[in-house]
């Protein structure tokens, strides 16, 4: 007769994949598990920050301009502030201008047309003054570091 509370051994099969089974889920779980985080790398790859002239919020749009030319713009919200999504690291040039580039100088062999006032922004910010426009007159450069805070303050 046999002992009830003796067990048979495993197959081979099922001892050898149990354990493997055992280390294979937290290993997956490592691997999975940073990835369901809310706040996983938020703000990490943007750049952030405010748009003043004479500390009050100015109202347009904030364009980074690379050294091939590419430019990357993002709005200016009510209260100044800007972000952009992911720029490339790099030097740029900073031009700040009513939304639709309003300060930016015509194509060669077009007429210059004086655009339209733009009057008060949606929280009333100050438009910005026409040097920081152009990328030939604006004296604002700046090494886009990604996940940082950069504030500009624009003056007359």
């Amino acid at each position: 007769m046999q002992n009830p509370r003796v067990s048979e051994p495993l197959p081979i099969s099922l001892s050898f994949r149990v354990p493997c089974l055992l280390l294979l889920f937290p290993i997956l779980a490592l691997i999975w598990l940073p990835g369901c985080s809310t706040n996983d790398a938020k703000g990490k790859e943007n750049v952030s920050g405010k748009v003043t002239l004479d500390g009050e919020p100015v109202f347009g749009e904030i364009v980074f301009v690379y050294p091939d030319n590419k430019q990357l713009g993002s709005p200016i919200a009510a209260d100044g502030t800007y972000t952009f999504v992911k720029p490339e690291p790099g030097t740029v040039k900073v031009l700040v201008r009513p939304l639709g580039g309003g300060n930016q100088p015509p194509p060669k062999g077009e007429a210059k047309s004086e655009p339209a006032p733009v009057v008060g922004g949606a929280g009333g910010g100050k438009p910005p003054p026409a040097e920081y426009g152009s990328a030939a007159t604006t004296p604002l450069t700046y090494d886009v570091k990604l996940g940082e805070r950069k504030d500009f303050q624009l003056k007359k």
